[in-house]
């Protein structure tokens, strides 16, 4: 059976009604052939196959159809055009939002970019840190208590002196005393300004953070004055270098020499009551003073040693050559030599006024 309807008579030739229907699917085809072909792809394909060059195609109905569909659609297309419209919203379908440029979305705008500053921070991620210095943080300030600026050179001239080694006077003498009573100085005050003095200088200097010197500046004096008090004269002019050791307990009755190894003192005692006092040196290790209690048995005013051919003058004698008497050397040399084993007096005055008040038979004690 032939479809009549399709413009094809089956024999191969073209009826009336055939060729007008044919030229209007043609005609039809021609007008959206070139408008249509870009949005709508899909009728390209079927006339391809409906008339392909040089061949006649075996009838479907599958291209006929859609070919009327078509004139229609372009119809209406070309109307559109032809008033100036432009593309419509379809009733019923939410309104498409209109395409965007790439070149808006990829490349901002500078004029709509507000610059970045410490009032007005950007809102998205933060740019990466910039060097500027503007941006970058403030240095931290130096602490006062660590970063202290390097003291000026001062212009003023140094303090002047007061004492200083080999300086012999009251104020020295004053010196010492005041040294004492603070622990600086471990002996009794002399007035003379020697090397035990300028160590006991330096020590207070040391701890009392001034220039380290030994010798005695306004600077160390005052303040020495402003940390003691006025010596007494007992401490001004005590009876001997060292300060006396506690008695022994033989010493505390009767006429006694009392006589200590530890602080190397004498001290003529009545009664347990200290009349004089005197600084004494002992013999050598391999001529050691004897310990012990004796008795004066012998007194001799200007005595020369017959063993060792020295003088010996007041010599007090208690245990065989051994005796008190005053020693040349010892005032000289100081405790830098020793004896033979007699006790050595250095001061001569003193030795000299013993030697009046000692009588024979007096005790004599010897100790540690």
């Amino acid at each position: 059976m032939v479809d009549t309807d399709s413009g094809w008579d089956g024999r191969g030739g073209r009826g009336r009604r055939g060729a007008r229907d044919t030229r209007g699917a043609r005609a039809a085809d021609a007008i959206p052939g070139r408008r249509v072909a870009v949005p709508d792809r899909r009728v390209a394909l079927p006339d391809s196959r409906v008339a392909a060059p040089g061949h006649l195609a075996a009838p479907d109905r599958r291209t006929a159809l859609p070919g009327r569909r078509v004139a229609v659609v372009s119809l209406v297309a070309l109307a559109a055009l032809a008033t100036g419209c432009g593309p419509g919203t379809a009733t019923g379908t939410p309104e498409a939002s209109p395409p965007v440029r790439p070149t808006q979305a990829a490349a901002p705008s500078p004029i709509r970019t507000a610059p970045v500053t410490d009032d007005a921070k950007p809102r998205t991620a933060p740019p990466p840190p910039s060097p500027s210095a503007s941006t970058a943080p403030p240095a931290p300030a130096p602490d006062p208590t660590t970063a202290r600026p390097a003291p000026e050179p001062s212009t003023a001239p140094p303090p002047r002196v007061l004492m200083r080694t080999g300086s012999e006077s009251d104020r020295v003498r004053e010196l010492q005393a005041r040294l004492r009573q603070i622990g600086h100085f471990g002996r009794n005050p002399t007035g003379y300004y020697g090397s035990v003095t300028a160590d006991a200088v330096r020590s207070f200097q040391a701890k009392r953070i001034l220039p380290v010197t030994g010798s005695t500046d306004e600077v160390t004096w005052q303040r020495l004055l402003a940390m003691t008090r006025v010596p007494k004269a007992a401490e001004l002019r005590p009876p001997t270098e060292r300060p006396l050791a506690a008695p022994d307990e033989r010493c505390l009755k009767g006429r006694v020499l009392c006589i200590s190894k530890n602080s190397r003192t004498l001290a003529w005692m009545i009664d347990g009551k200290v009349v004089s006092a005197m600084d004494v040196r002992f013999g050598s290790e391999y001529t050691p003073t004897r310990e012990g209690v004796f008795e004066v048995f012998w007194k001799s005013r200007d005595h020369v040693s017959t063993l060792y051919d020295t003088p010996m003058p007041y010599a007090l004698f208690f245990s065989g050559g051994q005796a008190v008497h005053y020693s040349a050397d010892f005032a000289a040399n100081g405790y830098g030599g020793a004896s033979h084993g007699c006790v050595n007096v250095r001061d001569k005055k003193k030795v000299a006024a013993l030697f009046d008040q000692v009588r024979t038979g007096d005790k004599v004690v010897v100790y540690w």
